[in-house]
């Protein structure tokens, strides 16, 4: 097992580096990069905003050279909308983003600062990339965490029981209810929790935006704990509600598969009880794939099952955060984040496999040649 870890982990750093090059590569040939942000918004705003954008990059002659040679104008630029814009404002701003340099380049500097996490500043945040992560990682953290442990929590004993009652009254309305839910768009089912419960048209039950109230500081201990749950119940219920149909038919679906097993029929041949043979012998070999599945599901929640959630209950998390980022074409936040999260992924699905190993010792990756 340890050659199977070290093998792993040797292919981590391949992995990666072989995502974030082929992204970076992608991005390259996406239009509207920053300094075509940059020149839209030069083109739509007062000068203020001019001087702004020209102090950062150096000097702020270039905005006076262009005021004073009105003909002195970019027909030959590379970016859209450069036409009219003094060619020393562009070079300004290829300066200021690191656009003066090869491709190659950009990426090489890029890998070796990502070594040692120096990630580098936003482009229109003016903040480090790791305090922007740091602050939004309390929000995604609380939904993936417990949207994750709540969907477990229901979906495990409820696939139990309809494994044990299998085309029973309660297996055939329980598969339907699951069904609805899987059918709902968790924002368009988060939309009707407001409308209800928020102040929305109904009832006015549960706060409609961030993730803890304005007094928070003030609170007791305890006030605090309610506070923060109070206004995570809907985001939660909205995030969760499609997610136990797979989870719940897997844990059905295993369950089914192993009681049919000969040693089942042995243990009650035995005399043990149902549930020592529920519990005893079936669940440990059911169990398999559920709990080894659980990190990557974390992740799942964790990265990338919250964007719309957090955008309809203002939640300001991560997945806002990355999805902003590209709208903007932030690149030190998309690629920051991308290297980080998937550092982390990878890490997440060493350790799911691990999980395999730990629930049944019989699975020997090794032996396997993986």
């Amino acid at each position: 097992m340890l050659n199977y870890i070290l093998r792993r982990l040797l292919l981590i750093p391949v992995t990666l580096f072989g995502i974030m090059l082929l992204n970076f590569a992608i991005i390259q040939f996406a239009p509207g990069g920053p300094v075509e942000q940059v020149i839209a918004q030069l083109q739509g705003t007062a000068v203020s905003s001019t001087a702004r954008i020209t102090n950062q990059g150096g000097d702020s002659g270039g905005s006076a050279s262009s005021s004073e040679s009105g003909n002195n104008f970019s027909s030959t630029s590379n970016y859209r909308g450069a036409q009219g814009l003094d060619p020393e404002i562009i070079k300004q701003l290829e300066v200021q983003f690191g656009f003066d340099k090869p491709a190659h380049e950009r990426f090489w500097m890029m890998m070796k600062n990502y070594l040692t996490f120096d990630f580098g500043q936003s482009y229109f945040q003016d903040r480090d990339v790791v305090d922007l992560v740091l602050d939004k990682m309390p929000v995604s953290i609380s939904l993936g965490i417990w949207s994750t442990l709540i969907i477990y929590i229901i979906s495990i004993p409820l696939g139990i029981t309809k494994a044990v009652r299998d085309g029973s009254n309660f297996d055939i309305w329980s598969s339907a209810a699951i069904i609805v839910g899987f059918a709902i768009p968790g924002f368009l089912f988060a939309v009707m929790l407001i409308v209800i419960f928020a102040g929305g048209t109904y009832l006015d039950w549960f706060p409609l935006r961030g993730l803890t109230s304005t007094n928070w500081e003030q609170l007791s201990l305890w006030g605090k704990i309610v506070d923060y749950f109070w206004h995570l119940t809907l985001p939660i219920v909205a995030l969760t509600i499609s997610g136990f149909a797979t989870l719940t038919m897997l844990t059905k679906n295993s369950f089914l598969d192993e009681i049919n097993k000969q040693y089942v029929v042995t243990a009650r041949a035995k005399g043990l009880t149902e549930k020592r043979v529920l519990y005893g012998h079936v669940f440990r070999n059911a169990m398999l794939l559920i709990i080894a599945g659980f990190p990557s599901a974390l992740v799942g929640m964790l990265f990338t099952g919250s964007v719309l959630i957090e955008v309809i209950f203002s939640l300001d998390g991560i997945g806002l955060l990355g999805f902003n980022a590209v709208m903007t074409r932030d690149y030190p936040v998309m690629f920051a984040t991308l290297y980080f999260f998937t550092l982390f992924g990878l890490i997440m699905n060493l350790i799911s496999d691990l999980s395999y190993h730990l629930v049944d010792p019989r699975i020997d990756f090794d032996a396997r040649g993986n």
